[in-house]
């Protein structure tokens, strides 16, 4: 389970290496703040047996305007735009925000808002545990490793950091993986979730990526330095 790939190839990359033949799902924001969309739709389109719609991928598309984003949020969608091959447009244009696979409901922001809306509050937690319509949930959009675990009345949860293994059954639960390309909890490295639903496990894991490479990319495509240098803090 993966999101937030950011047309961060380098990152999708190790990424898929890592999870080697496992069924990958992804949660939306292929593209935004990097410098590869092209390469990275085509490897989500090519090893993706489900992927959803991120804000950044609606916006590139056309689906949102532009000006809904501000900064430099905004000048990468527009750059996109740009650079974006055919191929890579319809393939984002078949895509939604919302979806279901194996009884685990899946959303790129959350059951409230699939678009936009951040799962960053035990409130925001709370109201896509109880509106989606099975127990396991699974969000992106906030570029954090988190989970989240209903039980009856009792929330609980947190952070989620490299290691992490959740035991399904029990609770209903919220789980973001973390962002592929753009972390955002102080960990830069690469963030990805193995889950087994046989097993009924959830695994948070990192995995280190050539950073200097996509800083470079960004740098060269003449993208804001921000966008860049964030990459090593993980912010």
């Amino acid at each position: 389970m993966i999101s937030d790939i950011h047309a961060n190839f380098a990152a999708l990359e190790a990424v898929l290496a890592a999870v080697d033949t496992e069924v990958v799902w992804c949660l939306g924001d292929l593209v935004g703040y990097g410098a590869r969309p092209n390469e990275c739709c085509a490897a989500i389109r090519d090893r993706a047996s489900v992927c959803l719609a991120g804000n950044h991928d609606l916006a590139v598309r056309g689906t949102i305007d532009l000006l809904d984003f501000s900064g430099d949020a905004g000048i990468a969608a527009a750059w996109t735009r740009t650079v974006l091959d055919d191929s890579s447009r319809t393939y984002l244009d078949s895509l939604e925000s919302t979806g279901e696979a194996e009884d685990v409901a899946l959303y790129h922001g959350s059951a409230r808002d699939p678009v936009w809306e951040y799962v960053l509050s035990d409130e925001a937690a709370l109201a896509t545990i109880v509106a989606a319509p099975h127990p396991l949930v699974l969000v992106g959009h906030s570029h954090v490793a988190l989970q989240v675990a209903l039980h009856d009345v009792t929330l609980d949860g947190g952070l989620a950091p490299r290691g992490t293994v959740l035991e399904l059954p029990g609770a209903r639960r919220l789980i973001n993986p973390g962002s592929v390309g753009q972390p955002r909890d102080g960990d830069p490295r690469a963030a990805y979730l193995v889950l087994d639903l046989d097993a009924r496990t959830a695994t948070f894991e990192r995995v280190e990526y050539d950073i200097e490479r996509t800083q470079e990319e960004i740098r060269a495509a003449g993208l804001p330095e921000v966008l860049a240098a964030r990459l090593a803090i993980g912010q």
